[in-house]
């Protein structure tokens, strides 16, 4: 799997989720925004973490607009992958390769700290290293992770099957204290109508290393490296 890691002015996730797809297997390479192409090879794109210039506007609507961006949407288009993590998430829902939008969190604070998921199916390249149905153990770092859409979208999503996480406790149930930030349906990940790009608040890459705390968020990474 070769994996290009968009770097975006603010970006400060970009080497953490570089190891985890280097442990993973695959072969890194990091892109500056101003880029117009992406390396030759590339399966895989990522937009990680961060405050991609600063956040203002709107989280991600500058990024949206890079130049690179353009070869991320050519790149999903011919069927590439794209995972978006967090800002990253937000930049793809500007971008227009996911829809929706993320607003503040419903408690209008900045949330930091473990959080547990329910992985809706295992079908995907994202997700083929899961159990359907697993609880797993992340991590979440963000202020505007409050994922909204209009009534015929979440209905879309949900009917098509697009929901690629959910918020959940420990014991793997949805709904009520899980959901830190207000998201509808507890929607803690979505994909695109081909399942080739994936946007997700939470950070699996922080959850690779036993002395980190845990390994759940590995097999997101093992499964694509699987995919190319």
């Amino acid at each position: 799997m070769k994996a290009s890691i968009i770097v975006f002015p603010g970006s400060n996730r970009e080497r953490d989720v570089g190891r985890a797809l280097e442990k993973a297997g695959s072969h890194v390479s990091y892109v500056w925004h101003a880029e117009h192409e992406l390396p030759i090879g590339t399966d895989l794109v990522v937009l990680p973490g961060g405050f991609s210039y600063g956040d203002y506007l709107r989280c991600g609507a500058i990024a949206a607009r890079a130049h690179a961006m353009d070869a991320v949407r050519a790149h999903a288009a011919k069927g590439g992958l794209v995972l978006g993590i967090c800002n990253g998430f937000q930049i793809l829902c500007e971008s227009g390769l996911l829809p929706g939008v993320l607003m503040r969190n419903e408690q209008v604070r900045f949330t930091c700290r473990f959080q547990h998921l329910r992985v809706e199916q295992n079908d995907t390249a994202f997700t083929r290293d899961y159990a359907r149905h697993q609880t797993i153990k992340v991590c979440i770092a963000h202020g505007e992770g409050n994922y909204i859409a209009d009534s015929e979208t979440i209905k879309r999503l949900e009917n098509e099957n697009r929901v690629a996480f959910r918020y959940c406790n420990e014991a793997g149930i949805i709904g009520g204290a899980a959901n830190p930030n207000g998201a509808t349906n507890d929607m803690a990940g979505i994909y695109s109508d081909k399942f080739n790009v994936l946007g997700m608040m939470p950070h699996p890459e922080n959850l690779i290393d036993a002395l980190v705390g845990g390994m759940d968020g590995l097999p997101l990474f093992t499964g694509l490296n699987r995919a190319a």
